[in-house]
């Protein structure tokens, strides 16, 4: 997997990711599990899933942060161990890479996994798992590598926040779609996963091939919305449109391309841009589950 992703970015959209994530997707997972689920969290990043959804679980659970970058698990473990403290859970830690979280509902023990993703799920141990989860790691992917994970798989396939294509930066400019092309160009690029990226296609590739292997495939939005009151997240998500498009776009396309991340900066600066970035997030049951499980609303 080629490429990287800084903790500071993940720190600063972790709240966002936390607002738009569906709730009712998430108990619905929840409520397919076992009574001491062990979950697959792939990309896990500085563990910010974990801390979304495991109180959403609510019970003794195992949960195994797969990435590819050690700097990030190692922040992944600070960063729990941080949180579960500050509302006054006792944080233990019996042995290298391991945590155990003693919550009023039980035990959550956190271990970490160092892997490589783009071998996945062939050197992942699918048959630990009961539920295998990630946030924005499958439109990064490429479609032989979901069809590979949904052929795979005999347990729950949750994958958050994967974008669709529909965003926007607000109030209006005219290179907005200059800027958009490219950003759509650089997100279908190959990522180290085998093939060109899903990008916003992600969404609809994925319940392909959940449902060609049997699967039930539950779907529901979670967009971004990144208000005026936020500008260090709307510069961010600007220069990182500004980055993909320079990327992507002829050179002699560079000067409108800076010119348009400078006057984004400068409204971000003075409290007026706005943001707002179309994800959906997916449930892929098994029949042996999706018999049992309720539907969501």
């Amino acid at each position: 997997m080629s490429d990287d992703f800084d903790g500071d970015w993940l720190q600063l959209r972790e709240q966002f990711d936390s607002r738009a994530r569906s709730v009712p997707l998430a108990l619905l997972l929840a409520e397919a599990l076992p009574v001491r689920p062990r979950i697959l969290d792939l990309g896990a990043g500085t563990g910010a899933l974990f801390r979304w959804l495991a109180p959403y679980i609510g019970r003794t659970q195992i949960w195994t942060l797969v990435d590819a970058d050690a700097r990030l698990l190692e922040r992944a473990f600070n960063d729990i161990g941080e949180a579960a403290e500050q509302v006054g859970w006792i944080v233990t830690l019996p042995k290298r890479q391991v945590m155990l979280i003693h919550t009023p509902v039980g035990v959550w023990r956190v271990e970490a996994q160092l892997a490589d993703l783009a071998e996945a799920p062939g050197n992942l141990k699918l048959d630990q798992a009961d539920a295998v989860v990630s946030t924005a790691l499958c439109d990064l992917v490429s479609r032989p590598w979901v069809s590979r994970m949904a052929a795979t798989l005999r347990v729950p396939f949750y994958a958050a926040l994967n974008v669709n294509g529909h965003e926007g930066f607000y109030p209006p400019h005219a290179d907005d779609r200059l800027i958009a092309r490219g950003f759509r160009q650089d997100q279908r690029r190959d990522k180290g996963f085998g093939g060109r990226a899903l990008g916003p296609d992600a969404p609809r590739e994925m319940a392909r091939a959940f449902r060609a292997e049997g699967f039930r495939v539950v779907t529901a939005p979670s967009p971004w919305h990144i208000p005026a009151a936020t500008p260090n997240m709307a510069e961010a998500l600007a220069d990182g449109h500004a980055d993909a498009a320079g990327k992507s776009l002829p050179p002699v396309l560079r000067a409108r391309i800076e010119a348009w991340r400078r006057a984004r900066q400068l409204q971000a600066a003075r409290g007026a841009l706005v943001a707002r970035v179309g994800h959906a997030d997916l449930l892929a049951l098994p029949p042996s589950v999706a018999k049992t499980a309720l539907t969501i609303n």
